[in-house]
């Protein structure tokens, strides 16, 4: 979310006048408004069909050879610059018919990303250089500018002749300036329209007479008394004073057994009786001589 302020014209002025020495100094005192707005994302789901996410995945695949070429570059030393990216582009889509078959603005705006990517990578500490973007775990991700997409009935017009459903669970502040098209982990497709809306229109904060110090313990009626509350924690935990059940413990006065078999007369030593062949069951007996 980005922050900007805009100028307006003069809407009002106003005088007066002190007392400096023996002279009046005058001074004048224009008003200006400001106008406060902020740049904002609205995400909002997309229902698209099977024709519509296939065209989809397909240009996903045109943009994702693009990021993997410009990595190469990277790799080999070539310094890949925007510029450069952009001139590959144009000779790529002069050469095969493939590139030519998607849209120019997406594939443009991945070779954007990759740049502002490789060049944070320098800049930005802990960043590392951009990487290969695999089909099995790259996550897809298409970027469209004003030139690449439209909004018309409720539905977003892509190039290529794809149209997809939106659900707008709220309106837009205003026109967007470009959309992301993506797909999460569960397979759902969603849309990141990029638009600008004032700050009258941001939902207003509580008041810090309005929020409690400490929701466990009190709460702030509306005249700013605190209230003592019961936590859920707290009133499901048993209480202190009541008394605990334990375990029974053994009697102190019990005995000890004895170890050694000269105590025990009566039982003799511990052995082990083998298992008469009787109780052990009858063998299975091999055969080994040769057949026949």
């Amino acid at each position: 979310m980005s922050v900007h302020v805009a100028r307006r014209d003069v809407v009002g002025s106003a005088a007066f006048s002190r007392t400096a020495g023996s002279g009046v100094v005058a001074t004048a005192l224009a008003y200006m408004v400001i106008d406060v707005f902020e740049t904002v994302r609205y995400s909002h789901r997309l229902r698209p069909g099977r024709t519509a996410q296939a065209a989809l995945l397909d240009e996903w695949g045109r943009c994702r050879w693009l990021w993997n070429e410009a990595v190469h570059q990277q790799k080999t030393g070539r310094k890949p610059t925007l510029g450069r990216l952009s001139k590959m582009l144009t000779d790529a889509r002069g050469r095969n018919a493939w590139l030519r078959a998607g849209s120019q603005v997406a594939q443009q705006q991945s070779l954007r990303t990759y740049a502002i990517a490789l060049d944070h990578s320098f800049k930005v500490k802990g960043r590392g250089r951009p990487k290969v973007k695999r089909l099995k775990d790259a996550p897809v991700s298409l970027e469209y500018t004003t030139r690449g997409f439209r909004i018309k009935a409720g539905v977003l017009c892509l190039p290529g002749r794809v149209t997809v459903p939106v659900v707008w669970s709220r309106d837009l502040p205003s026109e967007p300036t470009s959309v992301r098209v993506y797909r999460d982990n569960l397979g759902h497709w969603y849309a990141s329209f990029v638009v600008r809306r004032d700050r009258a229109d941001t939902p207003e904060a509580m008041q810090p007479a309005e929020i409690p110090l400490d929701s466990s313990s009190s709460t702030t009626s509306p005249r700013g008394i605190r209230q003592p509350i019961a936590s859920p924690r707290t009133a499901m935990a048993p209480s202190r004073t009541a008394p605990r059940s334990r375990p029974p413990r053994w009697s102190c006065a019990r005995a000890a057994r004895p170890r050694d078999a000269s105590c025990r007369p009566d039982r003799g030593p511990r052995t082990r009786r083998r298992a008469s062949p009787s109780r052990r069951g009858p063998r299975s007996r091999v055969d080994w001589s040769p057949p026949g």
